[in-house]
């Protein structure tokens, strides 16, 4: 399923969807640390809330076609839409050199991000989404808005108009599934393939950005944990890679959410080191707030429906986990 995705889906995508691109409007929000992010927004009459995302490790706004799907879907359904480059991606890799951080400052940037949205006429309440890597910076997003609306710290942002998160396939702990990664069969090539596109991405910033960034620190670069280790962790001053890790891995949040919680999992996800699932479960066992859809099958954000598991689900379209996500934000 993930291999599909990657290599059949992302070229037919458009041919399964009846729903046309929204007319968005280019923003360019202030978020945390007075950084600049570059958006996108979308708004239908009478919009029933608003829909806040944003994508995996790499990619910009402009390739990353399951958000686009998710952006069709959800303003076809009646909400606001809101897409981001998130830090050193895409066009907000443009106007600033600030890298990532991996939630720590992106889920603040999720909450900056809906208070001027909600400025701008995007309605309550707001829903903060994203897959694999972007499903871990939504997950800090509603622990950060929960501190950040509590302290008063966002203008215009009440703790009322924060209707929660909905994530697929969230990376939950760093150190673990990363070292699962390089050892597995399948893991070892897509860990490679990731490197590669941060490389990509590194080289990207410099040349945006000469005085930022070292050619010669990047050319060090042939791994995620080198990525980390060269570029990331100097600038937030953590010791190791672990630690960094270790800061950033959302799992020991989930206890702390106070807002409703969706978490899509796929038992076969390649990427992620299977010994975490019993961690996940006993997790959202003991939080009320969160509603767990742990699957047998779906791989990394896959979930492509055949046509039996369509009516099944009386779904228009194989994209199974966004309807979920869609119909759970309806409730």
């Amino acid at each position: 399923m993930t291999l599909y995705i990657a290599r059949r889906a992302s070229h037919d995508w458009e041919s399964t969807i009846n729903h046309p691109e929204p007319d968005y409007q280019e923003k360019i929000f202030t978020a945390a640390q007075g950084l600049s992010i570059y958006g996108r927004v979308a708004i239908p009459e009478n919009a029933r809330g608003t829909i806040i995302g944003t994508y995996g490790i790499t990619g910009s706004l402009d390739n990353q076609w399951f958000l686009q799907i998710l952006g069709r879907k959800a303003f076809a359904s009646g909400y606001a839409v809101v897409l981001f480059d998130w830090r050193a991606h895409g066009q907000t890799a443009a106007l600033s050199p600030s890298l990532t951080s991996d939630g720590l400052y992106e889920g603040e940037d999720f909450v900056h991000i809906a208070s001027q949205a909600k400025a701008m006429g995007c309605p309550a309440p707001f829903w903060f989404t994203g897959y694999s890597l972007g499903g871990q910076l939504a997950l800090w997003a509603l622990k950060a808005a929960q501190d950040l609306t509590a302290s008063q710290k966002v203008q215009g942002l009440q703790d009322a108009d924060i209707g929660g998160a909905a994530v697929i396939c969230p990376n939950l702990d760093s150190v673990r599934s990363l070292s699962y990664l390089v050892k597995h069969p399948l893991g070892k090539y897509l860990e490679k393939a990731i490197a590669k596109e941060l490389k990509k991405l590194a080289r990207h910033i410099h040349n945006m950005h000469p005085e930022s960034i070292d050619l010669r620190t990047i050319e060090r670069v042939n791994s995620i944990w080198d990525f980390d280790r060269e570029l990331v962790i100097p600038r937030l001053g953590f010791p190791t890679v672990e630690a960094y890790y270790q800061a950033s891995s959302p799992l020991p949040l989930l206890p702390q959410l106070k807002k409703p919680t969706l978490i899509l999992y796929a038992a076969d996800d390649p990427l992620f080191d299977p010994t975490l699932i019993p961690d996940l479960q006993s997790a959202c066992a003991e939080n009320p707030y969160i509603d767990l859809l742990l699957t047998r099958y779906g791989g990394h954000v896959g979930y492509l429906s055949s046509k039996t598991c369509q009516k099944q689900a009386n779904d228009p379209d194989p994209w199974w986990a966004w309807n979920r996500i869609l119909q759970w934000c309806s409730f």
